[in-house]
Protein backbone atom coordinates (compact mmCIF):
# COMPACT_ATOMS: atom_id res chain seq x y z
CA UNK A 1 0.00 0.00 0.00
CA UNK A 2 2.48 2.29 0.62
CA UNK A 3 4.28 1.72 -2.27
CA UNK A 4 1.60 2.91 -4.38
CA UNK A 5 1.23 6.12 -1.95
CA UNK A 6 4.78 6.89 -2.60
CA UNK A 7 4.82 6.78 -6.33
CA UNK A 8 1.89 8.47 -6.26
CA UNK A 9 3.64 11.28 -4.32
CA UNK A 10 6.56 11.65 -6.63
CA UNK A 11 3.55 11.15 -9.32
CA UNK A 12 2.15 14.63 -7.81
CA UNK A 13 5.12 16.20 -6.64
CA UNK A 14 6.76 15.91 -10.46
CA UNK A 15 3.20 17.12 -11.80
CA UNK A 16 3.52 20.63 -9.83
CA UNK A 17 7.12 20.99 -10.99
CA UNK A 18 7.07 20.50 -14.43
CA UNK A 19 4.09 22.54 -14.79
CA UNK A 20 4.79 25.98 -15.39
CA UNK A 21 1.59 27.43 -13.69
CA UNK A 22 1.92 25.38 -10.73
CA UNK A 23 5.65 26.50 -10.53
CA UNK A 24 4.59 30.22 -10.57
CA UNK A 25 2.32 29.08 -8.03
CA UNK A 26 5.17 27.93 -5.69
CA UNK A 27 7.44 30.51 -6.64
CA UNK A 28 5.40 33.75 -7.61
CA UNK A 29 3.21 34.61 -5.53
CA UNK A 30 5.44 33.66 -2.39
CA UNK A 31 8.23 35.66 -3.35
CA UNK A 32 6.29 38.57 -3.80
CA UNK A 33 4.31 39.08 -1.08
CA UNK A 34 7.36 38.22 0.62
CA UNK A 35 8.62 41.47 -0.64
CA UNK A 36 5.32 43.54 -0.59
CA UNK A 37 4.61 42.80 3.03
CA UNK A 38 8.02 42.56 4.59
CA UNK A 39 8.82 46.14 3.18
CA UNK A 40 5.93 47.94 1.86
CA UNK A 41 3.12 47.03 4.47
CA UNK A 42 3.93 48.90 7.58
CA UNK A 43 2.39 50.65 10.04
CA UNK A 44 5.24 53.06 10.44
CA UNK A 45 5.32 56.60 9.24
CA UNK A 46 8.41 57.59 8.04
CA UNK A 47 9.32 60.70 6.17
CA UNK A 48 5.74 62.26 7.19
CA UNK A 49 5.55 65.59 5.21
CA UNK A 50 4.68 68.63 7.23
CA UNK A 51 4.35 72.55 7.01
CA UNK A 52 5.33 75.20 10.09
CA UNK A 53 4.13 78.23 10.56
CA UNK A 54 6.34 79.74 12.84
CA UNK A 55 4.51 82.85 14.00
CA UNK A 56 7.03 83.78 17.48
CA UNK A 57 10.60 83.24 15.47
CA UNK A 58 12.70 82.88 18.21
CA UNK A 59 15.09 80.69 19.79
CA UNK A 60 12.82 78.21 21.25
CA UNK A 61 10.82 78.22 18.28
CA UNK A 62 13.46 76.99 16.19
CA UNK A 63 14.63 74.47 18.58
CA UNK A 64 10.78 73.14 18.52
CA UNK A 65 10.82 72.78 14.53
CA UNK A 66 14.30 71.58 14.59
CA UNK A 67 13.19 68.41 16.74
CA UNK A 68 10.32 67.73 14.30
CA UNK A 69 12.52 68.08 11.17
CA UNK A 70 15.39 65.96 12.54
CA UNK A 71 12.77 63.30 13.57
CA UNK A 72 12.71 60.43 11.19
CA UNK A 73 8.92 60.74 11.44
CA UNK A 74 8.85 63.91 10.02
CA UNK A 75 9.50 66.17 6.85
CA UNK A 76 9.04 69.53 6.64
CA UNK A 77 8.36 70.18 3.41
CA UNK A 78 7.29 74.07 3.68
CA UNK A 79 7.73 76.94 5.83
CA UNK A 80 4.05 79.24 5.79
CA UNK A 81 4.44 83.04 5.93
CA UNK A 82 1.24 83.34 7.04
CA UNK A 83 -1.71 80.90 7.85
CA UNK A 84 -3.68 81.04 4.16
CA UNK A 85 -1.84 78.48 2.72
CA UNK A 86 -2.91 75.92 5.29
CA UNK A 87 -6.25 74.74 3.80
CA UNK A 88 -4.95 74.30 0.34
CA UNK A 89 -1.68 72.33 1.43
CA UNK A 90 -3.65 69.67 3.61
CA UNK A 91 -6.40 69.57 0.84
CA UNK A 92 -3.89 68.53 -2.04
CA UNK A 93 -2.57 66.27 0.62
CA UNK A 94 0.76 67.90 -0.31
CA UNK A 95 1.55 67.95 3.86
CA UNK A 96 -0.16 65.57 6.12
CA UNK A 97 0.20 68.07 9.54
CA UNK A 98 0.84 71.74 9.81
CA UNK A 99 2.41 72.85 12.94
CA UNK A 100 1.31 76.19 13.98
CA UNK A 101 3.47 78.08 16.49
CA UNK A 102 1.74 81.25 18.67
CA UNK A 103 3.39 84.19 18.56
CA UNK A 104 3.29 84.38 22.58
CA UNK A 105 4.99 80.84 22.86
CA UNK A 106 8.22 82.05 24.38
CA UNK A 107 7.00 84.84 26.46
CA UNK A 108 4.76 81.96 28.16
CA UNK A 109 7.59 79.77 28.18
CA UNK A 110 9.61 82.31 30.37
CA UNK A 111 6.80 83.20 32.26
CA UNK A 112 6.03 79.08 33.20
CA UNK A 113 2.48 79.34 31.52
CA UNK A 114 1.25 76.76 28.91
CA UNK A 115 2.37 77.85 25.70
CA UNK A 116 0.09 77.30 22.82
CA UNK A 117 1.34 74.95 19.99
CA UNK A 118 -1.38 73.78 17.36
CA UNK A 119 -0.87 70.91 15.39
CA UNK A 120 -3.28 70.78 11.91
CA UNK A 121 -3.45 66.65 10.98
CA UNK A 122 -5.02 65.83 7.61
CA UNK A 123 -7.97 63.58 8.85
CA UNK A 124 -8.77 61.37 6.31
CA UNK A 125 -7.30 58.71 7.43
CA UNK A 126 -8.31 58.45 10.89
CA UNK A 127 -5.28 55.88 11.89
CA UNK A 128 -2.52 57.61 10.04
CA UNK A 129 -3.72 60.95 11.84
CA UNK A 130 -3.87 58.90 15.39
CA UNK A 131 -0.46 58.22 14.58
CA UNK A 132 0.79 61.89 13.58
CA UNK A 133 -0.94 63.30 16.47
CA UNK A 134 1.00 60.60 19.26
CA UNK A 135 4.72 61.38 17.30
CA UNK A 136 3.70 64.89 17.34
CA UNK A 137 2.67 64.60 20.79
CA UNK A 138 6.01 62.82 22.40
CA UNK A 139 8.15 65.51 20.29
CA UNK A 140 6.15 68.27 22.34
CA UNK A 141 6.33 66.08 25.60
CA UNK A 142 10.06 66.00 25.34
CA UNK A 143 11.01 70.06 24.26
CA UNK A 144 8.71 70.84 27.16
CA UNK A 145 10.92 68.28 29.72
CA UNK A 146 14.18 70.04 28.19
CA UNK A 147 12.82 73.49 28.19
CA UNK A 148 12.00 72.79 32.15
CA UNK A 149 14.83 71.35 33.10
CA UNK A 150 17.22 73.87 31.56
CA UNK A 151 15.31 76.97 32.71
CA UNK A 152 14.59 76.30 36.35
CA UNK A 153 11.03 75.86 35.64
CA UNK A 154 8.52 73.52 37.49
CA UNK A 155 9.09 69.79 36.57
CA UNK A 156 5.81 68.30 34.64
CA UNK A 157 3.28 67.19 36.38
CA UNK A 158 3.13 63.60 34.56
CA UNK A 159 5.70 62.49 32.57
CA UNK A 160 5.18 59.06 30.39
CA UNK A 161 7.64 56.31 30.06
CA UNK A 162 7.28 53.93 27.72
CA UNK A 163 8.69 50.14 27.46
CA UNK A 164 8.01 48.21 24.96
CA UNK A 165 8.18 44.17 25.79
CA UNK A 166 9.23 41.84 22.73
CA UNK A 167 9.72 44.12 20.27
CA UNK A 168 11.81 47.36 21.90
CA UNK A 169 12.12 49.66 18.59
CA UNK A 170 8.20 49.08 17.77
CA UNK A 171 9.27 48.02 14.24
CA UNK A 172 5.88 46.86 12.62
CA UNK A 173 7.97 44.57 10.40
CA UNK A 174 8.61 42.55 13.35
CA UNK A 175 4.66 41.84 13.93
CA UNK A 176 4.20 41.24 9.79
CA UNK A 177 6.97 39.45 8.66
CA UNK A 178 6.41 36.39 11.18
CA UNK A 179 2.55 36.45 10.16
CA UNK A 180 3.34 35.89 6.16
CA UNK A 181 5.14 32.68 7.48
CA UNK A 182 1.44 31.65 7.76
CA UNK A 183 -0.11 33.49 5.14
CA UNK A 184 2.42 32.36 2.55
CA UNK A 185 1.97 28.57 3.53
CA UNK A 186 -1.83 28.77 3.34
CA UNK A 187 -1.88 30.19 -0.09
CA UNK A 188 0.77 27.40 -1.10
CA UNK A 189 -0.62 25.02 -0.03
CA UNK A 190 -4.54 25.57 -1.10
CA UNK A 191 -3.39 26.33 -4.19
CA UNK A 192 -1.15 23.19 -4.87
CA UNK A 193 -3.86 21.01 -3.16
CA UNK A 194 -6.72 22.12 -4.46
CA UNK A 195 -5.43 22.09 -8.22
CA UNK A 196 -4.44 18.96 -8.02
CA UNK A 197 -7.67 16.53 -8.47
CA UNK A 198 -9.13 19.81 -10.84
CA UNK A 199 -6.13 19.19 -12.81
CA UNK A 200 -6.44 15.41 -13.22
CA UNK A 201 -9.87 16.07 -14.01
CA UNK A 202 -9.21 18.04 -17.27
CA UNK A 203 -6.27 15.98 -18.41
CA UNK A 204 -8.72 13.41 -18.44
CA UNK A 205 -6.33 10.75 -15.93
CA UNK A 206 -8.56 10.98 -12.89
CA UNK A 207 -10.45 7.93 -13.76
CA UNK A 208 -7.30 6.10 -15.10
CA UNK A 209 -6.34 6.36 -11.68
CA UNK A 210 -9.37 4.97 -10.17
CA UNK A 211 -8.93 2.02 -11.93
CA UNK A 212 -5.82 1.16 -10.54
CA UNK A 213 -5.67 -1.19 -6.99
CA UNK A 214 -5.34 1.73 -5.01
CA UNK A 215 -8.18 2.56 -2.70
CA UNK A 216 -9.59 5.78 -2.47
CA UNK A 217 -7.73 6.88 0.87
CA UNK A 218 -4.40 5.67 -0.62
CA UNK A 219 -5.47 8.27 -3.13
CA UNK A 220 -6.70 11.10 -1.00
CA UNK A 221 -3.19 10.46 1.29
CA UNK A 222 -1.06 10.24 -2.48
CA UNK A 223 -2.99 13.69 -2.98
CA UNK A 224 -2.92 15.47 0.54
CA UNK A 225 0.88 14.43 2.03
CA UNK A 226 2.98 16.38 -1.36
CA UNK A 227 0.71 19.67 -0.40
CA UNK A 228 1.76 18.70 3.78
CA UNK A 229 5.19 18.47 2.58
CA UNK A 230 5.36 21.58 0.15
CA UNK A 231 3.99 23.77 2.87
CA UNK A 232 6.72 22.83 5.17
CA UNK A 233 8.76 23.50 2.88
CA UNK A 234 7.64 26.77 1.94
CA UNK A 235 7.31 27.46 5.64
CA UNK A 236 10.98 26.81 6.35
CA UNK A 237 11.92 29.04 3.42
CA UNK A 238 10.15 31.87 4.73
CA UNK A 239 10.97 31.83 8.42
CA UNK A 240 14.82 31.78 7.31
CA UNK A 241 14.22 34.75 5.22
CA UNK A 242 12.46 36.15 8.42
CA UNK A 243 15.32 35.55 10.51
CA UNK A 244 18.31 36.20 7.82
CA UNK A 245 16.69 39.10 5.74
CA UNK A 246 14.65 41.12 7.54
CA UNK A 247 16.05 40.21 11.00
CA UNK A 248 13.18 39.18 13.22
CA UNK A 249 14.40 37.58 16.45
CA UNK A 250 13.59 33.36 16.59
CA UNK A 251 13.38 33.71 20.55
CA UNK A 252 10.44 30.77 21.34
CA UNK A 253 11.03 27.17 20.43
CA UNK A 254 11.56 25.78 17.18
CA UNK A 255 9.75 22.11 18.18
CA UNK A 256 6.72 24.00 18.98
CA UNK A 257 6.41 26.16 15.85
CA UNK A 258 7.07 23.08 13.44
CA UNK A 259 4.39 21.07 15.37
CA UNK A 260 2.07 23.88 14.91
CA UNK A 261 3.06 24.00 11.26
CA UNK A 262 2.68 20.54 10.46
CA UNK A 263 -0.94 20.51 12.03
CA UNK A 264 -1.84 24.16 10.13
CA UNK A 265 -0.59 22.59 7.03
CA UNK A 266 -2.61 19.35 8.08
CA UNK A 267 -5.89 21.73 8.98
CA UNK A 268 -5.19 23.82 5.08
CA UNK A 269 -4.52 20.57 3.39
CA UNK A 270 -8.07 19.14 4.19
CA UNK A 271 -9.76 22.14 3.01
CA UNK A 272 -7.72 21.93 0.13
CA UNK A 273 -8.83 18.65 -0.91
CA UNK A 274 -12.52 19.38 0.07
CA UNK A 275 -11.79 22.50 -2.82
CA UNK A 276 -10.59 20.37 -5.15
CA UNK A 277 -13.06 17.32 -4.48
CA UNK A 278 -15.36 19.95 -5.76
CA UNK A 279 -14.09 21.48 -8.45
CA UNK A 280 -14.64 19.95 -12.00
CA UNK A 281 -12.22 22.47 -13.56
CA UNK A 282 -9.05 24.14 -12.48
CA UNK A 283 -10.52 27.77 -12.61
CA UNK A 284 -13.24 26.51 -10.22
CA UNK A 285 -10.61 25.30 -7.86
CA UNK A 286 -8.86 28.81 -8.11
CA UNK A 287 -11.45 30.55 -7.04
CA UNK A 288 -12.94 27.75 -4.18
CA UNK A 289 -9.31 28.47 -2.90
CA UNK A 290 -9.75 32.20 -3.04
CA UNK A 291 -12.95 32.24 -1.47
CA UNK A 292 -11.94 30.73 1.85
CA UNK A 293 -8.38 33.05 1.13
CA UNK A 294 -9.83 36.15 1.74
CA UNK A 295 -12.07 35.93 4.63
CA UNK A 296 -10.19 33.64 6.90
CA UNK A 297 -7.02 36.25 6.59
CA UNK A 298 -9.42 39.17 7.90
CA UNK A 299 -10.78 37.31 10.44
CA UNK A 300 -7.21 35.92 11.26
CA UNK A 301 -5.65 38.75 13.74
CA UNK A 302 -2.90 39.44 10.56
CA UNK A 303 -3.97 43.18 10.62
CA UNK A 304 -7.46 43.57 11.94
CA UNK A 305 -7.21 42.93 15.63
CA UNK A 306 -9.95 40.14 16.50
CA UNK A 307 -10.94 42.07 19.64
CA UNK A 308 -12.32 44.72 18.01
CA UNK A 309 -14.83 42.36 15.98
CA UNK A 310 -18.22 41.48 16.87
CA UNK A 311 -18.40 38.88 19.52
CA UNK A 312 -20.21 36.36 17.16
CA UNK A 313 -17.16 37.03 15.24
CA UNK A 314 -14.34 36.23 17.76
CA UNK A 315 -16.20 33.00 18.01
CA UNK A 316 -16.49 32.06 14.74
CA UNK A 317 -12.42 32.92 14.81
CA UNK A 318 -12.19 30.26 16.83
CA UNK A 319 -12.56 27.70 13.91
CA UNK A 320 -10.05 29.45 11.71
CA UNK A 321 -6.73 27.67 11.55
CA UNK A 322 -4.82 31.03 10.34
CA UNK A 323 -6.14 32.11 13.77
CA UNK A 324 -4.00 29.86 15.50
CA UNK A 325 -0.87 29.33 13.82
CA UNK A 326 -0.56 33.35 13.71
CA UNK A 327 -0.70 33.20 17.56
CA UNK A 328 1.58 30.13 17.28
CA UNK A 329 4.37 32.16 15.12
CA UNK A 330 4.52 35.50 16.78
CA UNK A 331 4.59 33.50 19.94
CA UNK A 332 7.25 31.90 19.08
CA UNK A 333 9.02 34.53 17.16
CA UNK A 334 8.41 37.20 19.56
CA UNK A 335 7.93 36.55 23.18
CA UNK A 336 10.19 33.22 23.21
CA UNK A 337 7.25 31.01 23.19
CA UNK A 338 6.90 27.04 24.21
CA UNK A 339 4.54 24.21 24.18
CA UNK A 340 2.94 25.24 27.76
CA UNK A 341 1.97 28.56 26.53
CA UNK A 342 0.76 27.40 23.25
CA UNK A 343 -1.29 24.62 23.84
CA UNK A 344 -4.43 27.00 23.38
CA UNK A 345 -3.78 27.13 20.21
CA UNK A 346 -2.19 23.77 19.42
CA UNK A 347 -5.45 21.55 20.28
CA UNK A 348 -7.89 23.59 18.50
CA UNK A 349 -5.70 23.53 15.81
CA UNK A 350 -5.51 19.49 16.11
CA UNK A 351 -9.26 19.20 16.21
CA UNK A 352 -9.86 21.38 12.93
CA UNK A 353 -7.50 19.01 11.20
CA UNK A 354 -8.93 15.86 12.17
CA UNK A 355 -12.12 17.73 10.99
CA UNK A 356 -11.10 19.01 7.66
CA UNK A 357 -9.45 15.75 6.81
CA UNK A 358 -12.43 13.51 7.64
CA UNK A 359 -14.56 15.81 5.63
CA UNK A 360 -12.30 15.84 2.75
CA UNK A 361 -12.68 12.25 2.59
CA UNK A 362 -16.07 12.45 2.84
CA UNK A 363 -16.38 14.75 0.20
CA UNK A 364 -13.81 12.77 -2.07
CA UNK A 365 -16.02 9.51 -1.56
CA UNK A 366 -19.36 11.09 -2.39
CA UNK A 367 -18.00 12.62 -5.45
CA UNK A 368 -16.23 9.40 -6.78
Amino acid sequence: MWTQIFALIVKELLAVLKDRRSRFVLIGPPLIQLLVFGYAATFDLDHVPIAVYDQDRSAAARDLVARFSGSRAFQVVATLDNGARINSLIDSRKVAMVLSIDRRFTRDLLRHRPAPVQVIIDGRNSNTALLILGYAGSIITDFSTAWSASHGGPPLPAVLEMRARYNPELSSRWFIVPGIVAVLTQVVVLLVVGLSVAREREAGTFDQLLVTPMRQIDILLGKGLPGLLIGVIEASVTILAAVLWFHVPLRGSLGALYLGLILFVASVTGIGLMVSSLATTQQQALLGAFLFMVPTIILSNFATPIANMPPLLQDLTQANPLRHILAIVRGVFLEGAGFGSLWPHLWPMAIIAIVSLAAAGWLFRRRV
